[in-house]
C-alpha cells in the first residue's frame, strides 16, 4: 500500500528584477516631475514677461495674469526709442566686445601657462587666481573708485571694460587650467620638436584643442558682464547716455513705473532677455561639451 503526499503550495515571490523595475519606474515618475515642476519654475516668469510686454498697462493692472487681449508692438518702439534701450543695449555691445575679448584672452595665457609649464611660484599663482574668486567684488568698491579716479578711467568705457575684465578673470583662468590639463601633450611636443615657438603652438594647436572649454566659460562670462549691474553703477554713472542695459532698465523702471507705461518696461525687460537666449540656445551643446570634456578625458 503506497501512501502519496502532497507538498503544501510555496507561496509566489516577486522576483528581484521585477521589483528593481518597479523602484525604476517610479523613481523615473519623480524624477520626471521634479523636472517639469522645473522647468515651470524656470520658463514660467520669462513667458510671462515675455507675453505682458505687448500688453497695454491699464490691461496689465487690471489683470496682471491674463493673455493679451491684442499684441501691442509700440511698447517694443517706445522702450527702443523713447526709454534709450536702443542706446543702452550699443553701450553694452560695445562694452562686452572689449571686456569679453580681452577676458578670454588673458584667461587662456595665463591657464595655457600654469596647466603646461612647471616652474617656481606656480602653484602660487593658480591659488591667487583661486582666492580672487573668493573675493567679495563689494569689499573692493571703494579701493577700485579710487584707482580708476587718479588713473582718469572714471566714467570711460575702457575703465569700465578693465573693471569687467578684472572681476571675470579669476574664475576664467580657474576653469581654463583645469581644462588646458586634460589636453594630450604629445601634439604639444610634437609642435616643439617640429620648431614651432610657445606663441604659435598656444594660438595655432592648443586653443584649438580647448575650443569646447572656451566656448563654456565664454558663455559665463558672457551672462555676467551681460547682467553686471554694481559695477557700472559705481564707475560710469555720470551720464545717463554711457549707461550700460542693466543701469538703463533699473532707470527705466523708475520713469515708467511713475508715468505708468508698464507696457513699455516689460517690453525693454524682453528685449534684455532675448541676447542671452539667443546666445545660450545656439552654444548650447558645446556648453554641455566643454562642461563634461574634463570628466570624459
Amino acid at each position: 500500500m503506497t501512501t502519496t503526499t502532497t507538498s503544501a503550495p510555496r507561496p509566489k515571490t516577486t522576483s528581484a528584477p521585477r521589483r528593481e523595475k518597479e523602484t525604476g519606474g517610479a523613481l523615473n515618475v519623480f524624477s520626471h516631475a521634479f523636472l517639469v515642476l522645473w522647468v515651470i519654475l524656470a520658463a514660467g516668469p520669462l513667458i510671462w514677461v515675455a507675453l505682458t510686454a505687448f500688453r497695454p498697462s491699464a490691461e496689465i493692472l487690471s489683470d496682471p495674469m491674463g493673455w493679451p487681449a491684442s499684441f501691442h508692438w509700440e511698447n517694443f518702439s517706445n522702450a527702443w526709442n523713447k526709454a534709450n534701450i536702443g542706446q543702452y543695449t550699443l553701450n553694452s555691445l560695445i562694452i562686452l566686445a572689449g571686456s569679453l575679448t580681452g577676458t578670454m584672452l588673458l584667461g587662456s595665457m595665463a591657464a595655457y601657462v600654469i596647466a603646461r609649464f612647471t616652474f617656481p611660484g606656480n602653484r602660487f599663482i593658480f591659488m591667487l587666481f583661486a582666492g580672487g574668486m573668493m573675493f567679495p567684488v563689494i569689499l573692493a568698491l571703494v579701493p577700485l573708485f579710487a584707482v580708476m579716479e587718479n588713473f582718469g578711467l572714471l566714467d570711460t568705457r575702457p575703465g569700465l571694460m578693465i573693471a569687467y575684465i578684472a572681476y571675470s578673470l579669476p574664475f576664467t583662468t580657474f576653469f581654463l587650467t583645469s581644462f588646458f590639463r586634460t589636453l594630450p601633450t604629445g601634439v604639444q611636443e610634437a609642435a616643439m620638436v617640429d620648431g614651432a615657438s610657445h606663441t604659435r603652438t598656444f594660438f595655432q594647436i592648443m586653443l584649438p584643442m580647448a575650443k569646447p572649454g572656451l566656448v563654456s566659460i565664454g558663455i559665463f562670462n558672457f551672462l555676467g558682464q551681460w547682467n553686471q549691474y554694481l559695477l557700472p553703477l559705481l564707475l560710469n554713472n555720470e551720464d545717463e547716455k554711457s549707461y550700460v542695459l542693466p543701469q538703463g532698465l533699473a532707470s527705466l523702471a523708475v520713469s515708467q513705473g511713475y508715468r505708468g507705461d508698464w507696457g513699455a518696461l516689460f517690453a525693454g525687460l524682453t528685449i534684455a532677455m532675448l541676447p542671452v537666449l539667443v546666445v545660450y540656445a545656439v552654444f548650447q551643446r558645446q556648453v554641455q561639451a566643454g562642461l563634461t570634456a574634463g570628466a570624459i578625458k
